[in-house]
Formats: structure tokens, sequence, C-alpha cells
């Protein structure tokens, strides 16, 4: 087997030569007018923004902070400015059904123009009708037609009164009304004379009288129809005044809006009612005592007004509408009610528009997580998207819960494209458990995460650098510093072939460096601002990696970085709290004895393992017997701990590390505690490759660092995680000096052989492996297990027949 050397240090941090660039700050580089490394995912969003067919809606998929929202905006932005302007949707007061409010449709900008007409035809109404209603030339033909009804009526009763005195009877006025009496002359005969007359002329007065009276009755009972005659003269002149008034300013606005049948539509309807109701208009403002309090009532004639729920006229083009709190109402819209005299009322002008009815016609930005957080919203946005309508229903009559009278608006025509951005959980999910988001969100745009690091992507960086600077106000960046925040993005990536496209990161490291060029009285910002603003937020999160170093150092956590000890090795794991990761340094043992092939992970034990970890532990058995036990039982029981763990243990990291203590346990060859490792293992002993490979490097590091560092110490990784590498420029220097080195390894018999310095061994065509090898070592260590174990089925065979 080949020696495994240390990496060389150069393959521990792939740098940035800053004399690749040919400019000396950013402020020399243009903007950045392309999206990089994103063009999948830009294809998509082209593909979904640009069909026009049902259901091709978009899901943007991907990390928060990645700058896909921008990104998407900005390029529904340059596509909408050349759309046409979407159209203004109003709702009407319906005269026929008051509750039931219509809507209309009117090209872009024309809905505000209607309410603006809508609004001075009912002022000028308010004053012009009063004004003429108390002119002379009214009241005089108001007069007449009192006098001519007055003139009919005087008339009837004078012919009476004559027909009355042919007969010798006189019509009398009295505070009662009319009375008949007997007469001579012209003059009321008294009583007493009455009495004195003949009874034949008695007969004849009093037949005359009652003849008469018959009369007079019937010219009373004509009263009434006379009154209500001259009432409804009076009202149709009411009408034809206010007509001839409404009728002009309503030809006006016919002639503005001859080209929208509709509008004319509505504009007879309201020229009707309007000369219907012509005394609404002649009211003044009422005053009304409550408690001692005056409240003035004034007349709103809101059933002439025109409530404009969505119109884009200000701005050119389809109209983008992102709504960040994405309520059931602030969707879907809602009816508002003001309180009048201790009660709730509404009307069709308190419809107010949700984010659909802004976005109708254009597009709708959301979050699904905000989403999904508010109750009813998604079945509301799903019921819109499906019908293709906007509902406007409160919640409680839209589920039953109320039984009030309330409006029910006529839905409006729904055309949008709604946008949804959220994590790859959130699409995933709803995908396998929301039968109906697949018909609805069929495009799916995701986004990269990284890039390839290569030349042409480092000068794009650059210019993104550029780009951002400008954007936020920041100082320019010389080309020193565009190297170490490549250097960086290629860090918070854990990988030196990648780029970080997590935009909020960079942007975060960008404000912060200014901040320290600012301090540091520098006109540009220089790589050491850089490096200060990385420190910075290390050590604003790093206090709980301080203390838990501070227990390894003080021997509170036993971490062993010399000396060597059998069936023990020094394990890495990954500790992330609030996005900042680090490494925990962790002993890992395990004991091994006669047994039935069992191999037992404590942790799973105690239920302190996860599924993956258990995992790991399992692929050891089933490497420990392919490789020993092909052809006879493995009479093996083996135990394996995280010692001073006391938490949830998951992944199968340290699998390779398990693996490589157990062989020590049963080769009784010690592992040489200055060295650590990580990487998980396959059945076949392969290392394969593990997370966070730069942090667990640098936890190990800090801790021989504190306790002196003696050339001797080290990291073992797996192979496939060298390209990985971007170490802290400590841990490069101390290779470089040879105080501390990292090896790659590829399959445990190399592991086992650093760790240990006994040479694994490799198995020859028999089987057998070299004298000495820890495989020799582990095959002796079973083969005497295996013979125990044959020995006890002896024995148990002989007491069988011994008791026979």
């Amino acid at each position: 087997m080949t020696t495994i050397l240390p990496l060389e240090p150069q393959r521990l941090y792939i740098s940035c030569d800053p004399d690749q660039f040919t400019f000396q700050t950013t402020a020399e580089l243009p903007d950045l007018t392309e999206i990089i490394g994103q063009a999948r995912a830009m294809e998509a969003v082209y593909f979904g923004s640009g069909i026009r067919q049902e259901g091709y809606n978009l899901f943007v998929l991907g990390p928060a902070g990645m700058g896909k929202r921008s990104l998407v905006q900005q390029f529904l932005e340059a596509k909408a400015s050349k759309e046409p302007e979407p159209s203004d949707w109003c709702y009407l007061n319906n005269f026929a059904q008051p509750h039931k409010p219509k809507v209309l449709k009117l090209p872009s900008g024309r809905g505000e123009e209607l309410r603006q007409h809508m609004e001075r035809l009912v002022d000028y109404l308010r004053s012009a009708i009063p004004a003429q209603f108390e002119s002379e030339e009214y009241r005089n033909k108001v007069s007449a037609i009192q006098q001519e009804f007055d003139e009919l009526r005087e008339r009837e009763i004078r012919e009476l009164g004559e027909e009355a005195e042919k007969k010798e009877i006189v019509l009398l006025r009295t505070p009662e009304g009319f009375a008949l009496a007997p007469s001579r002359n012209r003059e009321v005969i008294p009583p007493e004379e009455y009495e004195k007359l003949p009874q034949k002329e008695k007969d004849r007065i009093e037949a005359a009288i009652t003849e008469l009276q018959a009369h007079l009755e019937k010219v009373l009972n004509h009263l009434p129809q006379r009154r209500r005659e001259r009432s409804e003269r009076i009202k149709q002149l009411n009408r034809d005044i206010m007509l001839s008034i409404v009728e002009h300013m309503i030809s006006e606005l016919r002639a503005i809006y001859a080209d929208l049948p509709d509008v004319l539509d509505h504009l007879d309807a309201v020229q009707q009612d309007m000369v219907l109701h012509v005394d609404d208009f002649r009211k003044p403002d009422e005053s009304v005592n409550i408690s001692g309090v005056t409240i003035i009532t004034h007349q709103t004639f809101n059933n002439y007004q025109v409530n404009v729920l969505a119109t884009n006229h200000k701005k050119p083009g389809a109209p983008i509408i992102s709504e960040d709190n994405p309520t059931y109402s602030n969707l879907i819209g809602r009816m508002e009610h003001i309180a009048q005299f201790g009660a709730l009322v509404t009307n069709f002008t308190l419809i107010k528009p949700g984010a659909l009815h802004r976005a109708n016609g254009g597009y709708l930005l959301l979050d699904v997580r905000k989403m999904l957080m508010q109750p009813f919203a998604w079945e509301g946005l799903k019921r819109a998207l499906q019908s293709g309508k906007i509902h406007i229903e409160s919640l409680g009559q839209l589920y039953s819960l109320v039984s009030t009278v309330s409006l029910e608006p006529e839905p409006v025509p729904l055309d949008v494209k709604v946008v949804l951005f959220g994590d790859r959980l959130f699409y995933y999910l709803l995908q396998q458990y929301d039968p109906e988001f697949n018909e609805l969100f069929k495009v799916a745009a995701d986004f990269e995460e990284t890039i390839e690091r290569n030349a042409e992507s480092h000068m794009l960086y650059a210019q993104l650098i550029s780009t951002l600077t400008r954007k936020e106000k920041l100082l320019p960046y010389d080309r020193h510093a565009v190297a170490r925040v490549i250097e960086h993005s290629a860090r918070l990536v854990g990988d030196s072939e990648k780029l970080s496209m997590h935009m909020r990161s960079v942007v975060d490291l960008l404000h912060e460096a200014d901040y320290w060029a600012r301090e540091a009285g520098h006109e540009v910002v220089q790589a050491s601002d850089v490096q200060q603003a990385i420190n910075s937020q290390i050590r604003r999160q790093d206090r709980v990696r301080d203390r838990l170093y501070e227990a390894i150092l003080r021997g509170t956590l036993m971490i062993d970085t010399q000396g060597a000890v059998t069936g023990q090795v020094n394990g890495l794991s990954v500790i992330e709290l609030g996005g900042f990761a680090f490494a925990q340094p962790t002993r890992i043992t395990a004991t091994a004895r006669f047994g039935k092939g069992n191999l037992i992970n404590i942790e799973r034990e105690v239920e302190l393992s996860g599924a993956i970890h258990s995992k790991g532990v399992l692929i050891l058995s089933s490497f420990l017997a392919a490789r020993y036990a092909k052809n006879q039982p493995l009479a093996l029981s083996a135990s394996l701990a995280f010692e001073q763990s006391y938490g949830m243990v998951e992944g199968d990291s340290a699998s390779l590390a398990e693996l490589c203590a157990l062989l020590s346990n049963l080769a009784n060859v010690p592992i040489n505690q200055s060295l650590a490792i990580t990487g998980s293992v396959n059945q076949l002993g392969q290392a394969q490759a593990i997370g966070a490979v730069n942090e667990k490097i640098e936890g190990f590091f800090d801790i021989c660092a504190a306790r002196d560092l003696t050339g001797k110490q080290g990291v073992l990784i797996p192979a496939p995680n060298v390209q990985h590498l971007m170490l802290r420029q400590n841990v490069v220097e101390a290779a470089v000096a040879g105080k501390f080195h990292i090896y790659a390894v590829e399959n445990v018999d190399q592991a086992i052989t650093l760790l240990t310095g006994v040479p694994a061994g490799e198995a020859d065509a028999n089987g057998e492996y070299p004298e000495g090898s820890i495989n020799h070592q582990v095959a002796a260590r079973l083969a005497e297990l295996i013979a125990i174990s044959k020995s006890f089925v002896h024995e148990g065979g002989k007491n069988q027949e011994e008791k026979k």
C-alpha cells in the first residue's frame, strides 16, 4: 500500500489572483446587465410569464436570500412595460337590485375619469336644482297649478250655490265645512219661522236639501282626487325641470362615452333615478339631536358614485403587485361597514379591492410561506384562479357563519399571472398533498445556489460587486478586496470550485466591509476591510463555540490531542446555530467481545440516534461480515458510543471514525490521538464525502493550536472532499510550516493505517492478510471468537449427551 502524504498547502485554499483583473477599483466597471448563473431558472420564468394558458402560474424555488424575488421582479418589470395597460374595473349601483352591485370594465384610465365626471355631475345638481326650484319662474308655475285647482273647486262650489239659490236654499260656509239652509229673499229662515211653514213647503225644502246634500258630498268627495292630481302635476313639473337639467348634463357625458355602451346604459339608469328622486336634491342638510349632541346628516348620493377598484393608468404597461401581507381580505377584497346610529351599514362604495384586483391583467407576487400562514388565503387564491373570477365575499357569509343581509357584488373576471416564492420544501409538500396545486402552478423556476468558479465567473462577480456598490451607495472596491470577496463566496458554499449565489450574504458582507473602510478612513474598500468584516461576523456569533472549546481545554470535555489509545478516536461533528457553523471534536469509543454478531449503537439504544446515523452503524456491521466472516458466523458483540454526548446524534459523517475505533479494538492496536477523522463509509469500506469539512478541520486545529502544535497533529478527510477545501489562513500557514496536516483517504484501510501507524494489509489470492497487519489481527481476533463460539457449542452438546 502506498504511503499517504499530507495534502499540499496549495490544495487547502484556492485563492483568487487579483492580478487577473484589469481594473483598479470597481468604479471602473459597468453595471451587470445579465443575470449570472441562473439560466435554467430564468428560462422557466421567461416561459411561465409568456404562456397565457390556464394554470401556467409560476413557483420560484430556492432558499431565502438568493435574490430570486429581485431578479424575477426586474425581469417582469422589463416585460410588463411593453405589455398593454389593463382595463379599469369599477362597481356601479344596481338601481333595480341595490344589493347586487354591477361590475363595469373600462379602458385604462377611463374608470377614474368616469368617477370624476359623476362626482362633478352630483355636485352641480346639488347646487343647480335647489336654485332652480327657488326661482321666480318655478314659483309662478306652482302658483298657476294651485290657482287652477282652486278655481276649479270654487267653480264647482259656486255652481252648487247657484243651484241651491234656485231652490230657495242657501249654501253656507262654516268653520266645520259647508251647510245647507232654507232661505227667503236670500236670507236664512230662522227656526221659529221655519216651524210655521206649511208641511208641504217643509217637505219641498227637505227634498231640495237632500238633493243638494248629495251633490255637495259628490263635490267634496272629488277634492282628495283633485289634490292628488294637483300633487301629481307639481311632481311632474318637478320631474320636467329635473329632466331638463339632468338631461343637459348627461347628454354631455353621453358624448364623452359614446364608444362605451355599458356606460351609456348606466347613464340612462342614473338619469331615470335622478328624475324619480328629485326631492333628494332639494332637501337641506338635516340635524338630529341625540343625547344632547347635534348631528348634521348630509345627503351623500352614494348611489350615483363610481367605485373604481383598480386602475393602472398612472404607470405604463401591465401592473406588478407584490402583496407582503396576503390575508384573505387583502387578496380577494372586502366589504367595509360604517356605523350609523348604532347599526353597521354598507353599500357598493365600501367595496375595497384586493391584490388580485390591482394585479388583474398583470402579475401578482406572493410569498408562499406567508400565504399558507393566513387562514383561508390559500383556498381563496385557488378558488379565484380556478374560476377565473374574483368573488368578494366575507368569510362569515362564505362559510355560512352569519345570515345577515349583505351585498352580493358581481364577480370580476380575472386574468393574472401569479408568481409564488418559497423554499423547495413548500413546493414539494404542496405537490404531494394538494391535488389542485399542479393544476394551477405548472411552471417551476428552480434557482441555483452556486455557480462554477472560473476566470469568467470571477469577472462577472466583480461586475456584480460593482453593480451592488452603486445600487447601495457604497465605496468602490479595489481588486484585492474583490478577490477576497470571491474567496469568501467560495467558502460560504464550502466548495473551492463554486461561488455562492446567496445575494443576501454577499450584500451583507459588502455593507459591513464598507463600514470598516469608512471607519479606517479609506477611500476604497480594501482586502483588509473585507477580512475585518468577516472576522466581525464570526466574532458576533462564536460565544457558544468559545465556551465549548474552553470546556475541552479545561478537560471538562475529554479530547486528547496526543498519545495513543486502543479503541478510541477523535471524531468531528458540526453544530449550526443561527447560521454560524462550527465543529465539535468528539471522542468516539468502541468495545468488542464474544457475542452473536450484534453491533450495539448506544446512541440508538437510548433514542439519541437519528435514522441516518443508525444506518451508518448498520453499514459497519455489513462491512465486518463481508470482509472477515464470509463463510463463517460473526461471533462478535461490539458497542459504539459518542462519549459525553447528551444530545441527538444525526448523520453518517462519523461512520468512518467509528469503524476505525472498532478495528483498533479488535486488532488491539492503539490510535494516535493527535489525529482526528471525519467521513462516512459504505459497505465496501470506501470513504464518502461529508459536509462542513472546512469547519471540522478548523475545529480540531483550534484545539490543537491552543495546546501548542507539535507537527504530528492533523485531520483525515475523505478524498472526494479535497475539492471543498477553503480553509482559514492560519490553518494553511500551519500546514505550510509542517505543524498541521490534512490527509485525504479513499478507504478505511488508508485511514486505519494513518491513525495507527500499522499497515492495514491487503489480502492475497487466498484471502490471507500479511502478518502484523491490522486486517490480519482483526481476522485473528474474530477467528478466536469463532473458536470460542464452537467450543461453547461443543460443550453444550457434550453436556446434553451426559444428561441422557
